[in-house]
C-alpha cells in the first residue's frame, strides 16, 4: 500500500515509535492499544517471527518483535518497551518496540510515496515516509506486508526442525 492510501484531504493520524533507535509510524486507524512490554510465551513451532503469545484480559494475542520483523535490532526488554496491539485483516496482533514516542497528526500531503527504487525491487514494508522539517523522516509501516511475511515465515524450514 502507497502513501496515496493514508492521504486525504485532511490530517493523518501516525503512532511512532522507536525501533532500534529509528522512528517508525503506524496508522492509528489501526491501533488498537498500547501496553506496557511484557514477556511472550513462546509458542513450540510457530513462525519464526512470532515471539509467542501474551494473555491480554483474556485473550491470547500472538506477539511480534518489531525489530525482528523490519531487519534492525530486536527490542530490549526496558522500562520504555511498549506492545503496540493492532488490527490487522481482522486479527490482533501485538507488535512490540523499544518505546511509543508521540502521536502525530499531519496533513496528508506530508505523506510520500517510499522510493521508486525500493518498490520497484519488491520493497513493499513501507507504505509512505512522513517528511518533516529539519527531523529524520519517520517511516509508516505497512502492517499488512508484515503479516504476509509472517505468513511466509511460517513455510520456511526452521532451524531446529530435525
Amino acid at each position: 500500500m502507497k502513501a496515496e492510501l493514508l492521504q486525504n484531504e485532511g490530517d493523518v493520524t501516525i503512532g511512532c515509535f522507536d525501533v532500534g533507535g529509528r522512528n517508525y509510524g503506524i496508522d492509528v486507524s489501526q491501533i488498537r492499544e498500547v501496553v506496557r512490554w511484557e514477556p511472550a510465551t513462546p509458542l513450540p513451532r510457530a513462525p519464526k517471527l512470532i515471539e509467542g503469545v501474551l494473555d491480554l484480559r483474556g485473550s491470547m494475542i500472538p506477539v511480534v518483535d518489531l525489530g525482528r520483523a523490519l531487519d534492525v535490532d530486536p527490542v530490549k526488554e526496558t522500562d520504555q518497551a511498549r506492545i503496540v496491539l493492532t488490527e490487522v485483516d481482522g486479527m490482533i496482533i501485538g507488535f512490540a518496540v523499544d518505546a511509543a514516542i508521540e502521536v502525530l497528526v499531519i496533513h496528508g500531503s506530508q505523506l510520500l510515496d517510499p522510493p521508486a527504487l525500493a518498490t520497484q525491487s519488491g520493497y513493499e514494508t513501507m507504505r509512505a515516509v512522513v517528511r518533516r522539517e529539519g527531523e529524520a523522516p519517520i517511516l509508516v509501516v505497512s502492517l499488512e506486508h508484515l503479516v504476509e511475511n509472517i505468513y511466509r515465515s511460517a513455510l520456511q524450514p526452521s532451524e531446529t526442525t530435525p
